[in-house]
């Protein structure tokens, strides 16, 4: 039995949001993480000097790893579902990063029993270990990141989707690598030294310069691997293209760049 074009858009809309806000919630988990791209990769820091003697390596969050998943699943979204579609599921990843946080503050509150303490007291080369201290200081983030991401995180959203649209109402069909890759230039700055400036500036004690010198890093990273990423984007194009049908995908798109689409 072949699928209705009503349960094909749906089980896409489906699909494109897991992919979406499993990536975006994970991005924000492992984010308290940083790294070190050059020794990830076998070399020395580059230790470069920006902005009035500020030393500057290629040390990224862990969650711009697989951020660039969320750009083009983005792009998918608005694609095929047009700006409502993007809105929405932004604005339902937003609640579901704020429950998360949310509830690690809650578990992080809570008593360890004593057994747990002690059976993990002690780590392979016999130093002591706190396992409940680790387990609060990995997932407890600070108000500042807590706020600056999700801030940044709606506002790139939303400027994404605009510059996406502009974009597409110039090059209609064609072009899709133009659309994609300006509109992430432009949301991915903004992104980039909003979560920074609120996070580490307004709550916290970084300078102007330092808050520069790393916002442009990141956006750099982000912006290559967009950049690096959109072959992949014409793949997913193409699948989905055979999976919706031509007629389908041609109406589906149509409607995205008119504002008329969504489920």
């Amino acid at each position: 039995m072949h699928e209705s074009a009503s349960s094909r858009k749906t089980n896409l809309f489906v699909f494109l949001g897991a992919i979406f806000l499993t990536n975006a919630i994970l991005a924000e988990i492992i984010g308290v993480k940083i790294f070190s791209g050059e020794r990830s990769l076998g070399f020395e820091p580059v230790q470069w000097t920006f902005f009035g003697g500020f030393v500057l390596d290629f040390n990224l969050t862990a969650g711009a790893v697989i951020w660039p998943v969320v750009f083009i699943t983005t792009d998918l979204i608005n694609e095929y579902f047009g700006k409502k579609g993007v809105r929405k599921i932004s604005f339902l990843t937003a609640g579901l990063i704020t429950y998360v946080f949310v509830v690690i503050s809650l578990v992080t509150a809570l008593a360890p029993a004593e057994f747990w303490i002690q059976v993990n007291a002690s780590m392979p080369d016999g130093s002591s270990f706190d396992i409940n201290y680790a387990f609060n200081t990995l997932f407890r983030q600070g108000l500042g990141i807590i706020v600056g991401s999700l801030t940044a995180f709606l506002l790139g959203q939303l400027i994404d989707v605009y510059v996406f649209q502009k974009l597409r109402a110039v090059t209609g069909s064609k072009m899709i690598w133009l659309r994609a890759t300006g509109s992430t230039l432009v949301s991915q700055f903004i992104d980039s030294f909003v979560v920074l400036g609120i996070a580490f500036y307004v709550f916290g004690n970084w300078s102007l310069p330092q808050i520069a010198a790393v916002g442009l890093i990141n956006y750099v990273y982000k912006f290559t691997v967009a950049l690096a990423l959109t072959p992949l984007l014409y793949i997913a194009h193409g699948l989905i293209d055979r999976y919706l049908g031509k007629d389908l995908a041609v109406k589906m798109t149509e409607e995205a760049m008119e504002d008329r689409a969504f489920l």
